[in-house]
């Protein structure tokens, strides 16, 4: 039976031509675009004050939680927890998987998984929470937000080693 366009060759452990162009397409692009970063809902485990705690996702990729208007992010061995609003004009950002950046869809602001400015009319990163680690969690302080453009070396470091 001939194989057709999209199947995978049963048995002889060949890849499908699509297959085969769609991996080497992602693997020429290098290790950052290789995989496209996974987007999920989430919801807070626990609430202390301030403090909202979260699972620490298991790989790469953003986690939204709507009601408390936070991104948790996960990338390249980091972990960061964001304002979920634009630093421009305070419009919910979205994740854009083809290009593995988030955008604004007022203004067009496009910024990197972790959080950095690439283009559009904001001046600045995205607003960063401070956080710690708890176990398996991180831990976001939702008082204590971090702006690039007031204070860069705070909002350098306000991330978790995963």
């Amino acid at each position: 039976m001939p194989v057709r366009d999209g199947e995978a060759c049963e048995g002889c452990g060949l890849l499908a031509r699509r297959a085969f162009l769609a991996e080497g397409a992602a693997i020429a692009a290098g290790p950052a675009r290789a995989a496209a970063l996974s987007i999920t809902r989430v919801g807070v485990l626990r609430r202390a004050g301030n403090d909202l705690t979260y699972p620490i996702p298991a790989q790469d990729g953003a986690q939204i939680d709507h009601d408390n208007q936070v991104i948790v992010v996960r990338y390249e061995a980091k972990a960061y927890v964001f304002n979920l609003a634009c630093p421009h004009q305070n419009t919910a950002l979205r994740w854009q998987p083809e290009d593995n950046q988030f955008q604004c869809p007022r203004h067009h602001s496009r910024y990197t998984p972790d959080g950095e400015f690439v283009s559009g009319r904001a001046t600045r990163g995205m607003d960063r929470f401070a956080v710690r680690k708890d176990g398996t969690n991180i831990v976001a302080d939702i008082a204590t937000l971090y702006r690039q453009d007031q204070d860069q070396a705070q909002w350098d470091a306000a991330f978790i080693a995963v």
